[in-house]
């Protein structure tokens, strides 16, 4: 028995930010996760890096984490290392961002999606991730792809 799900590749900290709890709002230029509301979407864990810093800003500053507690968080996230499914979330609805949004709704999305500069883009919310009970090997792909979890690996 197996479950085949959506899955999305993220970067690094982003995927283990995303199955951590700590990010629950994905933003996209395009509306990618819109079909997915209600549905389960699988977190591949990207071999590359995320190329900026904001994250780290976002949670030093908004989200008040000290450097250790950024380090624990950051090991966390690295727990079954790079190119694996990692773990599953619930995709909820999908908006657009307004360019106009400012002030404290705009600084609570930023928090959310531990990213700084969110107007214009498709943001989608993401609840209830739960890591995989071992880390399944694949190999990313572009936008969203099907993979096959078997059973015993599903949390």
């Amino acid at each position: 028995m197996s479950a085949q799900v959506w899955c999305l590749s993220f970067r690094q900290p982003y995927a283990g930010l995303v199955l951590d709890g700590v990010k629950t709002v994905e933003s996209r230029w395009r509306p990618l996760l819109a079909p997915l509301q209600n549905q389960t979407l699988a977190v591949h864990i990207a071999r590359r890096d995320w190329e900026g810093d904001e994250w780290r800003a976002v949670l030093s500053g908004p989200l008040g984490m000290d450097r250790a507690q950024i380090q624990e968080l950051l090991e966390s996230g690295e727990r079954f290392g790079r190119g694996v499914v990692a773990g599953l979330v619930d995709v909820g609805g999908t908006w657009l961002c307004p360019a106009s949004l400012l002030g404290e709704e705009l600084q609570h999305l930023e928090r959310s999606a531990v990213l700084i500069g969110l107007q214009e883009k498709h943001l989608t919310h993401l609840s209830n991730p739960r890591w995989l009970k071992e880390p399944l090997s694949a190999r990313g792909g572009r936008d969203l792809w099907t993979v096959d979890i078997p059973a015993e690996l599903l949390p």
